[in-house]
């Protein structure tokens, strides 16, 4: 059968607008996607939905689409996404009211099933990560448009591929190969060269959104549409397939993927082959992701400048004592961005960061806002903060638990109003780490210099919960024997403090010289608690890269 050509309009709820007229009018497409939802997004509908009933989906698509639908329908291009968010039945609704009043004639169907907040109580939203085949059900029915709630973002590629393809469950090294490159398509321009360790290798400063040439036996080629900024080479789709992963076995609610069995190969300018890839029966069990409010949280960065930082530190936490004496959960940080003798009052000062939570909005708002400006003209020299404390803003708490696939009613209602159920994977096993692979021969000894890791690999990282992954991938063979045997867990958590106390568990990916690392609790109750610094853990691993160990010079 022909090459389905698959392209990706969003990564996020907020990317970037005029990405689907790009993708439209770019180049040829037979479908494009757009991924809308993450673990927060659905904290941020489920508020949106608790004001208005009606609500709960990605408003942005709907602008979108305004402006894209005649495109679309003239040049045959189907989409497919999960802006339905926590209302795919809503979102379907306002397409075709769209369509009617633009007068184009298009089939819209959606994908229920997966609100089980009902079965939550306490949860703002509760939903468990569907598959694809609802997905195809909706385009084999002549669906133009199918907008799902959540689905695995793998699944808006997965879905398409096996409707074109005629692909039935089971056959789960096509449908592997189809996941692999969904995930490498999700989130839009990080596979062309957007947040990418080696980014001055290329013009990046508006990278073009991917696409995937899909084939019937599950392989794909990953590239863009000519003319597009950024660029696709084997570490771009290197550095997204480790992003937000964890061990071999890649599992979802159709097939798990090994990851260890993905080849890649350079196949032209701004063109990555993936084929080779090896799936498995999916685990008996759906994800379901629940998302609560814990409470409130409110912060006030202090700014220390000049002489005695410690001691003015210590003075605001002794000043503040009493106020925060009831408050459930407090926290100080003491980022020290000052310089001595420095040429700006900037880069003079200090920055003391206090964060607070409790289930009592008054004790995180007016009780800590009083006692901290209060203390304006009566604490350290030089007194002032970066922005006064608020009343105190609500924040979210994500966990996943787990379902038999049974318990889920996937249903594909189709443009005509007929609901077409989706059957559950029959065929399951319980899913397991894979066994430690035997890794290559170690390098011979030479002479060895103290530097970055970072140049001699790349890293990507990203969240999972209150779980972080830092994928690194070596660009050499001879990198990769280094690698493998230097970079351990012991290593890791010396270069990387915050995780000493952490579990940490260490995945190696041989074809793609790759080590993944977990790092569980990190991230505390998830994104919306905004636990650390870096609430997504989108730097951890440039923050490992700048980290200095001794390197074989013979790699310099």
């Amino acid at each position: 059968m022909s090459t389905l050509r698959i392209g990706n309009a969003s990564g996020f709820y907020g990317d970037r607008f005029d990405a689907l007229r790009e993708m439209l009018t770019g180049g040829e497409l037979d479908v494009l996607t757009g991924d809308y939802l993450a673990e927060l997004t659905m904290l941020i509908l489920g508020r949106d939905r608790l004001k208005d009933p009606t609500a709960g989906y990605a408003r942005t698509f709907l602008r979108q689409l305004e402006e894209c639908l005649g495109l679309a329908h003239e040049r045959g291009v189907r989409i497919v996404t999960n802006a339905g968010g926590l209302n795919p039945a809503g979102l379907a609704d306002a397409v075709r009211k769209l369509a009617d009043r633009l007068g184009i004639p298009v089939r819209v169907a959606h994908v229920e099933g997966d609100d089980l907040t009902a079965h939550h109580p306490g949860s703002l939203a509760a939903h468990a990560y569907l598959g694809g085949f609802g997905i195809a059900a909706c385009l084999r029915e002549g669906a133009d448009i199918v907008v799902t709630g959540r689905v695995t973002d793998a699944a808006l590629v997965m879905g398409p591929a096996a409707a074109h393809f005629g692909w039935q469950p089971g056959e789960y090294d096509r449908l592997a190969g189809a996941v692999v490159a969904g995930h490498v398509l999700e989130c839009g321009t990080q596979a062309t060269g957007g947040n990418y360790s080696f980014f001055q290798e290329g013009d990046v400063r508006r990278p073009g959104f991917p696409l995937a040439e899909l084939h019937e036996d599950g392989a794909a080629v990953i590239t863009k549409h000519p003319g597009t900024g950024g660029f696709v080479d084997v570490g771009t789709v290197t550095a997204q397939l480790l992003y937000e992963t964890g061990g071999a076995r890649y599992a979802g609610p159709d097939v798990t993927a090994r990851l260890d069995t993905v080849r890649l190969t350079q196949d032209g300018p701004d063109r990555v082959r993936i084929d080779g890839v090896h799936g498995e029966p999916p685990p008996p069990t759906l994800k379901v992701g629940l998302n609560r409010l814990g409470g409130f949280r409110n912060e006030v960065a202090f700014v220390l400048t000049g002489l005695d930082i410690e001691a003015k530190s210590a003075l605001v936490k002794a000043q503040l004592e009493a106020a925060l004496g009831k408050v459930s959960e407090v926290r100080w940080d003491l980022v020290r961005t000052d310089h001595p003798d420095a040429r700006t009052e900037e880069t003079a000062s200090a920055l003391l960061r206090l964060v607070v939570r409790d289930p009592d909005q008054e004790a995180v708002g007016r009780v800590l806002s009083g006692a901290a400006i209060e203390l304006a003209l009566a604490s350290y020299p030089g007194f002032h903060v970066l922005a006064p404390p608020g009343k105190g803003a609500p924040y979210g708490v994500f966990e996943d638990v787990y379902v038999p696939h049974g318990a889920v009613p996937h249903v594909a209602v189709l443009h005509d109003g007929r609901r077409v159920p989706v059957a559950p994977a029959q065929d399951t096993v319980v899913l397991e780490e894979v066994p430690e692979p035997p890794l290559p021969e170690p390098l011979p000894p030479g002479p060895m210099r103290r530097a970055p890791l970072g140049l001699v690999a790349g890293a990507r990282s990203g969240d999972k919960g209150g779980n972080a992954n830092v994928g690194v991938w070596a660009r050499t063979d001879e990198a990769w024997r280094w690698l493998a045997h230097t970079l351990t867990v012991d290593r890791f958590r010396e270069l990387l403090p915050e995780t000493a106390d952490l579990t940490v568990t260490r995945h190696p990916l041989l074809n793609l010289r790759a080590l993944n690392f977990v790092v569980e609790g990190i991230l505390g109750e998830g994104v919306a608690a905004q636990h650390r610094f870096d609430p997504q853990a989108k730097a951890l691993g440039e923050w490992l890269r700048s980290r200095h160990l001794d390197i074989p010079e013979a790699l310099l």
